[in-house]
């Protein structure tokens, strides 16, 4: 299959790329497109066979569930059976927005998009390119991430076309996505709202909604051995192809820690690659080439570091290194939801410093 990329750079350009690409949609086939999290690769959510077509390129497990995109409200009401008062005021505040919200489903959701739950997850994205895809396909867009099942999400369509290349027909360029972590997902059915994945809108933020205490975490984020209920978190996700060890702790005892874990695995033989701060890196240049360093940001800057932790991760796919050692941040506000990234990625491999 040729898998042919259009840059949405101009009004004249979306425009025919829209409609091509919901016209793939409408016949069953898949899309690669942006949104203001990663891309995702979308299928008509309503139609089962064309779902099955994102397990297949993906390589994603069939029980996994997927996240139903949406336009506006009348489409949410016609896959949701009831929306409670807690999603109600999510939605008001949050979408369009990185906000998926699991809700009791109607029976037009096909259970091979919910993986046989009797709930599913809602997303309005904020991105324009995404909600005029949806529109312009006239259904609710079924979509995960544009990549290969538990390797790291892409945040700009070269990297889609790294996973995807010959597998589907379509990639719409949109740019690098704004927040480069998946959206925050919320459980909003039961008495509190539980967040089943964390991602941009923090808990702190859904607290101003509804109230200190009416949040809470889902204990399978805080630990390897817990069962997760959300899409995309129950298996191995985000790692890249060297095994990754996280650092965390102190930031001003970073640079001596790194350089005490380079220097006992180079001894061994390793050729070690670093994801890590601009402060960090600046430390380490006497014991790593500059090409097996990747940049992710200024320490504490959490914005800045989960829009450039995917790309980091990817960018040692083609270099010599045979392990990484990655810096972790706080994990607090939106770094819970890039520690949870990096933890997955990891494999829960951390050094205390």
């Amino acid at each position: 299959m040729e898998t042919k990329l259009i840059q949405m750079d101009n009004i004249k350009a979306q425009k025919e790329a829209l409609y091509a690409a919901g016209e793939l949609i409408r016949a069953g086939e898949v899309v690669a497109f942006p949104t203001e999290t990663v891309y995702g690769l979308g299928a008509n959510g309503l139609d089962a066979d064309a779902c099955a077509k994102i397990y297949q390129a993906k390589g994603r497990p069939s029980d996994n569930p997927l996240i139903l995109h949406v336009a506006n409200r009348s489409m949410i009401d016609q896959i949701v059976a009831k929306v409670p008062d807690k999603a109600e005021k999510l939605m008001a505040a949050f979408c369009p927005g990185p906000l998926t919200l699991i809700l009791p489903r109607k029976s037009i959701v096909p259970d091979r998009i919910t993986g046989g739950l009797a709930t599913v997850g809602v997303r309005m994205p904020e991105n324009d390119v995404a909600r005029a895809l949806i529109t312009a396909s006239g259904v609710p867009i079924a979509a995960p991430s544009a990549n290969i099942s538990g390797r790291p999400s892409p945040t700009t369509a070269k990297s889609v076309l790294v996973d995807m290349k010959g597998k589907i027909p379509l990639i719409l360029d949109g740019g690098a996505c704004d927040f480069g972590v998946e959206s925050t997902i919320v459980d909003a059915a039961g008495d509190k709202a539980v967040i089943l994945r964390p991602g941009a809108i923090t808990k702190e933020m859904l607290e101003e909604v509804l109230g200190e205490g009416n949040v809470v975490i889902d204990p399978a984020l805080v630990g390897a051995d817990s069962i997760p209920r959300a899409p995309g978190m129950k298996y191995t996700h985000y790692a890249p192809k060297a095994p990754l060890i996280m650092l965390e702790g102190m930031p001003t005892r970073m640079i001596r820690a790194f350089q005490r874990e380079i220097e006992r695995l180079q001894k061994e033989g390793h050729r070690v690659g670093v994801i890590a701060s601009h402060e960090v890196l600046k430390g380490l240049q006497d014991l790593v080439p500059k090409d097996l360093m990747a940049d992710y940001g200024h320490q504490g800057q959490l914005s800045a570091i989960a829009a450039n932790i995917y790309e980091a991760l990817r960018s040692f796919d083609d270099k010599d290194a045979d392990i990484l050692l990655g810096e972790g941040t706080t994990a607090e506000g939106l770094g819970l939801a890039i520690m949870n990234r990096l933890h997955k990625a990891s494999g829960f491999q951390t050094i205390q410093v």
